[in-house]
């Protein structure tokens, strides 16, 4: 074989080698593209009976573009239809033959900003992000990626994470097994999860229609982490730690497995964990003869550490016990001079001033310690 031949095979062998099989370029490129006038206000309905992930975000024209790309399946094996009508625009999306689990079309759709949103999918992550209008929908197992929206949120994932940031928005967003992150978001909102954390990051309620509401928080297994609760806290979990960096009017917190951290709060706390340290601190500001700062405080296996303003008027009550196969071994320590009464419990009791704010903390098979600021 001459020099000149090898040189020709080499030449064919460059070419050839980054070619796709016949007819695969063709499938992986193979999408739909339909565009349908759309005013502001209208509802986009989406239904995807066989599933699929679905991208909705907003542009400044009044019409509604769609693309569909389905993902190395043949579009033969889709029927996919549109239907345009009074109230807006419907898309849905049924298989016609068996498919792959990962050949499922996935949806890109650009709608006018203001726009209603209802949408189901039995698996597939969501993403939308622009929107202004009432959003509402659920899938079956994905995740919920949701930005910069405004109006009324109602959405659910039986299992994936959520997450909502830069949002203004009411309503409640829900998942079976996954974690919840809110940040940067003002309105009633709540997320809940049955299997997963909890995380609110600058989180603040609305005022003027929407009223001033609390932070409100439910989860069957995780932790729960709050930021900020400017208009309280009502809190809980079926076992996880949660933690409160600050929060005003009152705090609602409850665990069934875990530790309770507040960093400050400023009015009434009822604070419970079945097994699980607390520790609380009262803020400082506002104080005076008509604020509720009453505290609540009980753990059924552990200890418990309480910070207080210096110079209040206190009616304090505390309380620790022991399971008979322990011993008396835990103690009631802190700044203040506390009488000790020891039976089959430690108890300590005494009003300082008028008794305006009361203390009263339990625990079982842990400590009490109750501080004074220093400053």
């Amino acid at each position: 074989m001459n020099v000149k031949t090898i040189v020709i095979i080499l030449i064919a062998i460059l070419c050839t080698a980054g070619e796709l099989p016949a007819g695969a370029e063709a499938k992986a490129a193979q999408s739909l593209r339909k565009q349908f006038n759309m005013n502001p206000g209208e509802m986009l309905d989406i239904d995807l009976k066989a599933g699929g992930s679905i991208k909705i975000s907003a542009w400044e024209q009044n019409q509604t573009l769609a693309a569909v790309t389905y993902n190395n399946s043949n579009p033969n094996d889709w029927k996919i239809t549109f239907e345009k009508n009074d109230i807006g625009l419907s898309i849905e999306s049924r298989a016609l033959t068996s498919r792959p689990d990962n050949a499922v079309p996935s949806f890109d759709i650009k709608v006018p900003q203001r726009c209603n949103l209802e949408i189901r999918t039995v698996g597939g992550d969501v993403k939308i992000q622009g929107i202004s209008g009432n959003i509402s929908g659920k899938t079956m197992g994905g995740a919920l990626s949701f930005s910069r929206l405004k109006g009324r949120l109602d959405f659910k994932t039986m299992g994936g994470d959520i997450s909502l940031t830069d949002s203004s928005v009411d309503g409640k967003l829900k998942t079976m097994a996954g974690r919840v992150l809110f940040e940067n978001v003002v309105g009633d909102i709540k997320g809940l999860s049955m299997a997963g954390n909890v995380i609110y990051k600058n989180v603040q309620s609305s005022t003027g229609e929407i009223g001033e509401k609390s932070v409100n928080i439910s989860t069957m297994g995780g932790d729960i982490n709050v930021g900020e609760a400017p208009n309280g806290a009502n809190v809980s979990t079926m076992g996880g730690d949660i933690y409160i960096k600050s929060a005003s009017k009152f705090i609602k917190a409850k665990t069934m497995g875990g530790n309770i951290t507040v960093d400050s709060f400023d009015g009434e706390i009822k604070a419970t964990t079945m097994a699980g340290d607390i520790r609380v601190k009262m803020a400082k500001s506002n104080l005076n003869a008509k604020d509720k700062r009453d505290v609540s405080l009980s753990s059924m296996s552990g200890n418990i550490i309480l910070t207080v303003p210096r110079g209040l008027s206190l009616d304090i009550d505390l309380e620790i016990k022991w399971t008979p196969s322990g011993s008396c071994k835990y103690q009631i320590t802190g700044d203040f001079d506390l009488k000790i009464e020891k039976s089959d419990r430690l108890r300590a009791k005494r009003k300082i001033g008028s008794g305006l704010y009361k203390i009263k903390i339990k625990t079982t098979n842990g400590n009490i310690t109750l501080k004074e600021m220093t400053q």
